[in-house]
């Protein structure tokens, strides 16, 4: 049997109660949870060059914890020479144990280290509550070897969460430790 990670320990024994007596809500299935975090890392320029989809594809392994899949293109867009079925990104779903370890590792070790960190925006909900978070650098994650790293590539991170309201998300988040811009 897997040990259980810090922060789902947490949210089971204390955050839930919390948030059941702040928001008011009176069935205890109807507090928002963490349901999935998903990993998405766009690499246009891998086109000229397969290598780079295979360098980020090894440190995006390292960094989620499992292997992305690879993304192809929909489309066919002729400015940037992109044909229909091409490889042009990675994503992968972190769910359960993996997911609450990426979100603690992200919140405690990875947001703190990034350059001129200041919190992130509370403007990035998208109206059903999940949250979306772009990330500039790849390599804050202290998985990421920096000699190996040719150059810093962006990665979307995207929170699923359980509920159907922003306030209620952003409530969660804050309690399992995120830390938004003060106003």
């Amino acid at each position: 049997m897997q040990n259980t990670p810090r922060l789902k320990k947490e949210y089971n024994e204390k955050i839930r109660q919390e948030l059941l007596k702040e928001l008011n809500i009176k069935n205890i299935m109807a507090v928002p949870k963490l349901e999935k975090i998903i990993v998405n890392v766009g690499l246009g320029e891998a086109i000229k060059d397969s290598k780079i989809l295979d360098d980020m594809l090894e440190d995006i392994a390292m960094i989620a914890g499992q292997r992305p899949v690879k993304t192809k293109s929909k489309k066919a867009i002729s400015n940037f020479k992109i044909r229909i079925g091409q490889d042009i990104g990675l994503k992968v779903t972190l769910r359960n144990n993996k997911m609450w370890e990426f979100f603690d590792r992200l919140v405690n070790i990875v947001l703190p280290r990034t350059k001129d960190f200041r919190g992130v925006s509370d403007r990035a909900f998208d109206g059903r509550g999940n949250y979306a978070l772009g990330l500039k650098e790849h390599n804050v994650f202290p998985e990421v070897d920096p000699n190996k790293v040719t150059r810093a590539r962006g990665m979307q991170v995207i929170f699923t969460i359980s509920g159907n309201s922003d306030e209620q998300s952003k409530v969660l988040l804050t309690k399992l430790g995120m830390p938004f811009k003060k106003k």
